[in-house]
C-alpha cells in the first residue's frame, strides 16, 4: 500500500472500531516513514470526528463510540511517545475527574480519548474525587480546563461544591470549568456557575477548544 492507502484504511478501521487492524496499520504507517503527526491528524482524528458527527445525527450510539475510542487509544499508545519526541504542540492541559460519590467513568474515559486525539494533555484523576483533591491537582498541574463528570442525579450537587472549593482557593479565574454526564443539562451548568456543558465526548472536545481559544484571544487583545 502507498501512504494514502494506509491513511485511508487507518481512517476506515478506526471508524469501524477494528482495534487490531488500527494497531497494525499504525505500525505499518510508521514503518513506511509516515510521520506520527500525519497518522494522527490525517487519519485518526478525522475518524473520531466522524464518529462524533454520526453520534450527533443518531447514526452511532454509545457502544460504537466506545469501540472506536478504544481502537484510537491503542494507536495513541504507540504514537504518544513519538509525538512527544517530535515536539508536537499540546493544545492545552485538561484536568478530569468523576465527582465524589460517583464511580461511573465510561463517559469520562471517552471524553479523555477525544481530548487526547484533539491534542490536549489529559490528567485524569479517576472517580470519587473530592473537592480538595481537585484543588490540589489544579495547583500541581496548572490545567487550562477542569472537567467534572457525574452520572447520578444525587452526585450532581458536587459540581457546585467543587466550584466553591476552587473559588475559595483563589483558583477560579485560572481555569475553565466544564461539566457533563447523563443527568446534566445546560440550565444546571448555568445555575452552578460552570463555564460550559457538553452532552457528549465530541461536543466536550469542541467546546473545550473553543473556550480555550476565546480565553487566549482575550488575554492577548
Amino acid at each position: 500500500m502507498n501512504d494514502q492507502e494506509i491513511l485511508q484504511r487507518l481512517y476506515d478501521e478506526t471508524l469501524s472500531g477494528n482495534k487490531l487492524a488500527v494497531v497494525e496499520l499504525t505500525e505499518e504507517g510508521l514503518a513506511a516513514a509516515i510521520g506520527p503527526e500525519t497518522l494522527l491528524f490525517d487519519a485518526l482524528i478525522p475518524a473520531l470526528e466522524e464518529v462524533g458527527a454520526r453520534f450527533e445525527r443518531g447514526d452511532f450510539f454509545v457502544p460504537e463510540m466506545l469501540i472506536a475510542g478504544r481502537a484510537m487509544t491503542a494507536a495513541l499508545d504507540i504514537l504518544r511517545p513519538l509525538l512527544a519526541d517530535t515536539g508536537s504542540e499540546v493544545v492545552g492541559t485538561f484536568l478530569m475527574g468523576t465527582v465524589k460519590g460517583d464511580v461511573h467513568d465510561i463517559g469520562k474515559n471517552l471524553v479523555d480519548i477525544m481530548l487526547e486525539g484533539a491534542g490536549f494533555k489529559v490528567v485524569d484523576l479517576g472517580v470519587q474525587i473530592a473537592p480538595e483533591t481537585f484543588v490540589e491537582a489544579i495547583r500541581e498541574h496548572e490545567p487550562d480546563v477542569v472537567g467534572f463528570s457525574a452520572f447520578l442525579t444525587t452526585t450532581m450537587p458536587m459540581f457546585k461544591v467543587n466550584i466553591a472549593a476552587i473559588e475559595q482557593a483563589g483558583l477560579r479565574d485560572d481555569v475553565i470549568v466544564l461539566v457533563g454526564g447523563a443527568p446534566v443539562t445546560q440550565e444546571y451548568a448555568d445555575a452552578i456557575g460552570a463555564d460550559g456543558y457538553a452532552p457528549d465526548a465530541a461536543s466536550a472536545t469542541k467546546l473545550a477548544k473553543e473556550l480555550l481559544d476565546a480565553r487566549r484571544a482575550l488575554a492577548t487583545a
